[in-house]
């Protein structure tokens, strides 16, 4: 069998035999193995079984529902698209967004079903690059996936942190706001997560299916008042007003500024590929799961949008959320956010498992725990870290929150056009259990068309004239990362790193 460890910055290539002989010493209990398949695709990606493969369709629907949580997200960055498109861009956006991620989405799952490994993207465009930039591309994508992930953590972790201190501020008519607070916070919430991926790592699974249940129950608890008690808007209203609140030179343009909102809620369904090496039969099981999380999550998602749209009342009141105060009194409002704020605080629970599941592959996994222990550490570590910028800067802090969006959907557009290239030239493919079949190509170009327009909206501000405070930094720390991560690649990384392709053994 073959294993990585991580030498000089790249992984190396050992061999071990027989089914005790692991990795360091690893030996995974023979019902946590996984299928032959299983079996078989590890093989062929030049790879060894050291996680526990304990999750199955349910539990990892679960996971990319719950973790990505499109309505709770919707809701806390509703006033972004208020701002910059109103009811009728929020509604029609969304519905744009979602038929575009889905095409996203669905070449993601079939390259998932070709390689289910934990690399994820890095891998893929490793093996399905032009072999004269295989190395080059494989390594830019391991560092937006790797920079898209670990803002994400950050970004859940703050959301939900300004929530339970809004929940304070309400509550409290004496609390002093300050921002040392809400750090602290993000702190607390991560350490929270960290123990679940830690000392609860077997029962996570099972944990997934109960947070899968809150998710939904959550989505109605919040609704049904609304349906019942708040005033209603009229369709004509929701469907047809645009706002352009950012000054932009057209409701259009501003618009697709503020599909911010809706990308941030429905952008990241990757993650349940990064813990494709502890799914059961994850060729077939994997790829399935991925579709029905987006399609439970756009659903749930249009739904509470809808709801939202019709019962907000005055625009710019609601942007501040007084309307809840008015039309279904304190205990309403308080609930809201609190239903919010356990939902986003669910999702972080695995927020770092399948965050140094990314990681893990060019490293360690702990003896006797068949989790990536010191992965998970170091990103506790660098979520900390991140967490203090609130401190000195909320608008920092938010950069770095945004700077998820155009990362991912940059290792998106290598990915799929590594994929689509291949097709074009009539190259083959790996064989897969789950295919796009004829397909295929047309919607890896309408995956394209859409990530490369709104990529490029991703980097703009809330409004077209800015000042320090109100500028979108994001575009700046982007481009500096991508700076050092090729300065780093041209001086030392093609020295050291090994890619994925060099491991893989297959005959097609």
């Amino acid at each position: 069998m073959v294993s990585l460890n991580s030498v000089k910055g790249g992984p190396q290539v050992s061999t071990t035999y027989g089914d005790e002989a692991a990795q360091g010493g690893h030996f995974v209990p023979a019902k946590y193995r996984g299928t032959v398949k299983d079996q078989a695709d590890m093989s062929a990606l030049g790879r060894e079984q050291v996680l526990r493969r304990n999750f199955r369709f349910i539990s990892i629907v679960g996971f990319g529902c719950t973790l990505i949580a499109t309505w709770e997200v919707i809701l806390t960055l509703l006033e972004q698209g208020l701002t910059d498109g109103g009811t009728a861009g929020l509604i029609w956006g969304f519905l744009i967004v979602a038929c575009g991620f889905l095409l996203v989405f669905l070449s993601l799952a079939e390259m998932a079903s070709m390689a289910p490994t934990s690399g994820g993207q890095y891998h893929w465009v490793s093996e399905f690059a032009p072999r004269s930039c295989q190395k080059f591309l494989s390594y830019i994508t391991g560092w937006l996936c790797a920079m898209g992930w670990q803002c994400a953590i950050v970004s859940i972790a703050f959301l939900a942190g300004t929530i339970i201190q809004g929940l304070i501020v309400l509550n409290h008519d004496d609390y002093v706001f300050e921002r040392w607070h809400g750090t602290l916070l993000v702190i607390a919430i991560t350490f929270f997560g960290i123990l679940f991926n830690t000392f609860l790592a077997k029962k996570l699974p099972f944990v997934e299916v109960l947070i899968l249940i809150l998710h939904v129950v959550g989505l109605f608890a919040i609704i049904i008042p609304l349906w019942v008690l708040a005033p209603r808007r009229s369709a004509q209203q929701v469907f047809t007003e645009f706002n352009n609140g950012g000054g932009w030179n057209s409701a259009g343009t501003a618009t697709l500024v503020g599909f911010s909102t809706t990308i941030t809620a429905l952008i990241g369904y990757d993650c349940a590929v990064h813990m494709s090496e502890e799914i059961k039969d994850a060729s077939e099981t994997l790829p399935k799961a991925m579709i029905t999380s987006v399609l439970i999550n756009d659903c749930a998602g249009f739904l509470m949008l809808v709801t939202i749209c019709f019962t907000l009342g005055d625009i710019d009141e609601s942007s501040r959320h007084e309307h809840y105060d008015r039309d279904l009194g304190s205990y309403a409002h308080r609930e809201y956010d609190h239903g919010i704020g356990h939902s986003l605080s669910a999702a972080l629970v695995f927020c770092p498992r399948w965050r140094s599941s990314i990681f893990w592959v060019f490293g360690y996994v702990t003896p006797g725990w068949n989790i990536p222990l010191n992965a998970v550490m170091v990103s506790l570590m660098v979520t900390v870290l991140l967490s203090l910028i609130n401190i000195g800067s909320t608008t920092a802090l938010l950069a770095i929150v945004t700077l998820t969006i155009g990362s991912l959907m940059s290792s998106y557009v290598i990915t799929i056009g590594c994929l689509l290239l291949k097709r074009i030239r009539g190259e083959p493919l790996p064989p897969r259990r789950w295919s796009l079949g004829r397909f295929g190509m047309a919607i890896n170009i309408g995956a394209l068309c859409f990530l490369v327009p709104v990529f490029v909206f991703a980097f703009f501000p809330l409004t077209s004239t800015v000042d320090r405070e109100s500028m979108n930094w994001c575009v700046v720390m982007y481009g500096g990362i991508m700076i050092i991560a090729i300065l780093y690649y041209i001086f030392r990384g093609r020295h050291v790193y090994i890619p994925p392709v060099a491991l893989v053994k297959r005959d097609i």
